[in-house]
């Protein structure tokens, strides 16, 4: 198993970003967190198979109807509030 971050930058609060992260990942069957950061970016902590990974990462370039991805870049994996075999909204 691989371990990745990604912190993600745009209009990506406010218009279900994180629940459609969790989606995504669970049909991915990737286990991690999401959460969104007080400057307006959302945090991504997830692990999969590289190749699965990498497929999340090129989902959250393109992000949900309604959302506007500027970057989505590398952040140190975090294992906080992490749970293998789910992926969680952290509020």
């Amino acid at each position: 198993m691989a371990e990745a971050g990604y912190r993600v930058t745009g209009r990506v609060q406010g218009v279900g970003f994180r629940w459609w992260t969790r989606s995504l990942a669970n049909r991915l069957g990737v286990s991690g967190t999401v959460c969104n950061l007080p400057d307006g970016a959302v945090v991504v902590h997830a692990r999969a198979s590289e190749a699965r990974l990498e497929e999340l990462r090129a989902q959250l370039a393109k992000g949900p109807p309604g959302a506007l991805v500027d970057a989505v870049e590398p952040l140190p994996f975090s294992a906080d509030g992490f749970r293998d075999g789910e992926f969680t909204i952290v509020r």
